[in-house]
Formats: C-alpha cells, structure tokens, sequence
C-alpha cells in the first residue's frame, strides 16, 4: 500500500508542476488567490493522510500538511496585496 501512496504523491507532484509552468505570469496572481479553497481541500486530505498507518505514510502526510498550509499562507498574503493595490491611498 505504502508504493501506491509514494505513486499518487509522484504523480499529483508531475501534474500540479506541469500545470502550474504553463501559467501565465499575468493570471498567477488571480488564480493563487482562487486556488485557496483546493488547498484548504488539500490540507484535509493530507491530515486524512497522516491517519494511514506506516512511517512513510504518516511523514509524507505531514510534509503535505507543511506545504499545503504553505500555499493557503502565501495565496493569502498574495491576495490581501492584490487588494490593497486597488484601495485609494490617504
């Protein structure tokens, strides 16, 4: 079981790269901050994840949790710039 989490984890790692490369610079801005609520998803899933039992699971559970509240994080301070970029300066 533990080659099949390794072989989903491999794979979401290929796609999410080769997705992401193919973004503009233009529209990263706009969809980071509509991707929060897929991380917010991701989280859960990764915490699910934590609950499987094996070392390697539990570990890469956790290192999922790390990055994926990383992404909320940054999507977050990324948006609340955006924003301000738009508000009228006193």
């Amino acid at each position: 079981m533990n080659i099949e989490i390794i072989t989903i984890l491999i794979l979401a790692v290929f796609v999410g790269f080769e997705i992401i490369t193919k973004v503009p610079p233009t529209l990263h801005t706009p969809l980071m901050s509509g991707s929060n609520a897929i991380s917010g998803i991701s989280i859960i899933g990764a915490v699910l994840a934590t609950t499987v039992d094996g070392d390697i699971a539990k570990w890469l559970g956790f290192v999922a949790v790390a990055f994926a509240m990383i992404n909320v994080v940054g999507g977050f301070m990324v948006t609340d710039r955006m924003l301000k970029m738009f508000k009228k300066k006193k």
